[in-house]
């Protein structure tokens, strides 16, 4: 019978309609078309940045030794000497977490250069660190490539140490830094730069508020060419509040919307206050461009070190809670790491991290959807290649869709016999685009149908968590509503 079906498959290639029957099961071998997508989608970059779901921000400059969050600009570059640093370790504690990207702050507000930086004499080149003759940001970059880590750069465009802030020179001298950055450390896989933008601060001594207008001031589409000249291939991904490629969450508590759209539309790269928050935290359905969230979040309090935060790092408990609203709702996870003066990731951040993973693998150690029967109401074309069993094969680039224009349908998964059940995984095939709207989880107990849980939108991924484990030998999950005829790839339960 195989090789029977795979001569009608060949045959159907040529235009020709046969059909085979396996296990009960009458597939067309017809070529039944792809469903089109669902506008806007992502590029190659945007999906790989999906795909990475966990990356890591080390915040690390002189604040870390003036105990501060926001330097004044004034500090003098002879406070920073961490006296154990070890950027491998940094590096191989995060991989070891789970983190497949670093962003480190190679400038914050205060102006520090974490490399030394021919443009200005507020950088690591003035401090006793290597004598004046360490580069932070190399030795990151290069630990990154030793334990294949991609690296990201965060470079304030705030400056609270430059005289010539606010002024068209600054732009220059700003995008001298980045020339710096994109032909010595790369490549890069995202550069991210907040909303903090004028203010108060030293000014090369003048000591006063100065005011910019973020829309127009840095000139924002020039500076971003420049940088993606700079570096081609690959792609730049570039993160502010709304954008053009990752959106803020809107918020630093670790929380995306429980209904997330990928798509928002923008005409600005900063999306300032006003209740803005709420918008990207869950996006917009009909948005005209795909700018998914990052949930950016501290595992302290604060976002450089402080001792007296020593016994405030977050529990393991509360990061694994943190990711379930993150990642389990189509977003990545920004956690931010600091390290200490000494130039370590400190003892209980190390603790805290490794009991997280631990939490993480042995929730999610034993899916009990893999390769277990599953059926649909329908599938496209009665087409293999489109079938239900594409959500339990392992494979991320098959999935399940239905005919043109049938928004609802059903899946029925056996598991065989009677287990707990406390997770249920869910993606969307989102090269093709964002669809489903709503969508419901039942469970068979005592010979019928039981609903245990309703949610929106899905995306790249969605775990449902149950508040008690659910004993049943099957689940159906059931799509309610979408934008066009849904379009998913995975399935998992644990």
């Amino acid at each position: 019978m195989k090789r029977y079906c795979q001569l009608m498959l060949a045959t159907a290639m040529a235009g020709t309609f046969f059909s085979c029957a396996k296990n009960g099961t009458t597939y067309s071998s017809s070529a039944v078309a792809p469903p089109q997508p669902v506008y806007p989608v992502p590029s190659a970059a945007q999906v790989a940045w999906h795909e990475m779901e966990m990356n890591a921000f080390v915040h690390f400059t002189t604040n870390t030794f003036t105990d501060l969050e926001w330097g004044y600009g004034d500090e003098s570059p002879a406070i920073f000497n961490p006296s154990e640093i070890n950027t491998d370790q940094w590096v191989s504690t995060l991989k070891e977490a789970g983190f497949k990207g670093i962003i480190l702050t190679c400038k914050h507000h205060d102006g520090f250069a974490l490399w030394p930086s021919k443009f200005t004499d507020h950088s690591l080149k003035n401090s006793p660190y290597k004598n004046g003759k360490g580069d932070i940001v190399k030795e990151v970059a290069d630990a990154c490539r030793k334990h294949n880590v991609k690296f990201g750069v965060y470079l304030s465009p705030w400056d609270r140490n430059r005289a010539d802030y606010g002024k068209p020179s600054y732009i220059d001298y700003y995008r001298n830094q980045l020339k710096e950055i994109f032909t010595s450390y790369g490549p890069v896989f995202e550069m991210w730069f907040d909303g903090a933008n004028g203010g108060d601060g030293y000014y090369g001594g003048a000591r006063e508020t100065r005011k910019i207008d973020r829309s127009t001031y840095y000139n924002w589409p020039a500076t971003l060419q420049m940088v993606s000249q700079l570096q081609p291939d690959p792609k730049v991904l570039f993160f502010s509040d709304a954008g053009p490629d990752i959106r803020w969450v809107g918020n630093e508590r670790g929380v995306v919307g429980e209904t997330n759209w990928n798509t928002i539309s923008n005409d600005t790269l900063f999306a300032g206050k006003s209740g803005i928050e709420d918008l990207l935290n869950r996006g917009a359905e009909d948005g005209n461009k795909w700018i998914p969230a990052e949930v950016d979040v501290s595992i302290r309090p604060g976002w450089f070190y402080h001792a007296k935060e020593d016994a405030k790092v977050k529990t393991p408990q509360e990061l694994f809670d943190i990711y379930l609203t993150s990642v389990g709702r189509g977003s990545t996870l920004l956690l931010n790491v600091p390290p200490d003066r000494r130039g370590l990731i400190h003892e209980n951040d190390v603790k805290a991290l490794q009991g997280w993973r631990n939490l993480l693998d042995e929730a999610f150690k034993h899916n009990l959807a893999l390769k277990a029967k599953i059926t649909a109401d329908s599938f496209r074309g009665n087409a293999k290649l489109y079938a239900p069993a594409n959500l339990v094969d392992a494979d991320k680039d098959t999935y399940w869709a239905t005919d043109d224009k049938v928004k609802n349908a059903s899946i029925e998964i056996d598991l065989g016999k009677t287990q707990p059940v406390k997770y249920v995984l869910l993606q969307e095939y989102i090269r093709l685009g964002q669809r489903v709207k709503a969508f419901s989880v039942d469970a068979w107990q005592n010979n019928t149908w039981q609903p245990v849980a309703n949610a929106t939108t899905i995306g790249y991924k969605r775990i449902l968590k149950f508040d008690q484990p659910v004993s049943t030998s099957k689940l159906r999950i059931k799509i309610l509503e979408a934008k066009d005829s849904p379009v998913l790839s995975n399935l998992e339960i644990y």
